[in-house]
């Protein structure tokens, strides 16, 4: 069984580190072909624009659930309002909270625009969840794609998917999320999701960008919980640290077949992707 992660960069095309412009048509394009590529039967996706201008108003969640073939999928908006040129983010006072999207909302074509987190999977699912976190109080500067040196960038609300998921030998419980990248603020949010979760059935595995290295995140949930790969997935042109990561508590690194970040023309993440035996 395959599991994948990948922030996406709201879809934008990349090249040699550099963004590249959506093409013509349909701007959901590359990020479709980019999803199906990775064949995953469980894709957990971060920063991915619904409706935004900049990314063709696509329903990127919807489309890039579709080119994975998955038979359900949801959707989380931690942000709400458009991202404009030169001005940021512009809030949508009407959605203050979390919403949850899935494909009988795709049907309709229309909406808020937003920015989130989504899990699409080929498996039956028994229950959904998702939790808001709440993002930090203060900003970092951070490298942003395109742009020379560094920006101050102000933290944003975060979310959290979880599946119960049916299995070949019973349910397991998938989580997708996306942390702060403010350092012990995302360590926070991490430890609250590994609580959140415990109650629902193991085997637990938790795949997203957590803006945290290497090993950091297995140490901060202790007990059980490993990394099933050691790949690292930024940047997309040159990977110098892993951000991305597919961890669980049950599944021992025996179930491990194989580990990738493959190139893709997507993004300045490369996406990460695990072959389990389950």
């Amino acid at each position: 069984m395959r599991f994948a992660t990948f922030n996406v960069l709201h879809g934008l095309p990349i090249s040699d580190g550099r963004p590249a412009p959506f093409p013509g048509g349909d701007a959901g394009e590359p990020l479709a072909r980019a999803v199906a590529s990775l064949d995953a039967d469980v894709l957990a996706l971060q920063e991915l624009d619904r409706f935004q201008e900049r990314s063709g108003r696509v329903d990127q969640a919807a489309a890039a659930a579709a080119a994975s073939g998955a038979r359900d999928w949801r959707y989380a908006s931690a942000v709400h309002g458009s991202s404009v040129p030169g001005r940021g983010w512009v809030p949508d006072p009407a959605e203050p909270g979390l919403r949850v999207y899935g494909p009988r909302d795709a049907a309709d074509g229309d909406g808020p625009p937003s920015h989130g987190t989504a899990l699409a999977t080929r498996l039956p699912v028994r229950e959904w969840r998702a939790r808001r976190l709440s993002p930090s109080p203060v900003g970092l500067p951070l490298r942003v794609p395109g742009l020379a040196g560094l920006r101050m960038m102000t933290d944003q609300p975060r979310c959290a998917l979880a599946a119960v998921l049916e299995g070949a030998r019973g349910p397991f419980t998938v989580v997708a999320v996306h942390l702060s990248f403010v350092p012990g603020w995302n360590v926070g949010q991490l430890v609250a999701v590994r609580r959140w979760i415990a109650g629902l059935p193991r085997p637990h595995l938790l795949l997203g960008d957590l803006n945290l290295v290497g090993p950091v995140p297995p140490l901060a949930l202790g007990g059980a919980w490993r990394a099933l790969a050691r790949t690292r997935t930024y940047p997309s042109h040159r990977p110098l640290v892993q951000f991305d990561h597919v961890l669980a508590a049950g599944i021992g690194r025996a179930a491990v077949r194989s580990a990738a970040a493959p190139a893709v023309p997507v993004s300045d993440h490369r996406p990460l992707v695990v072959d389990l035996e389950l």
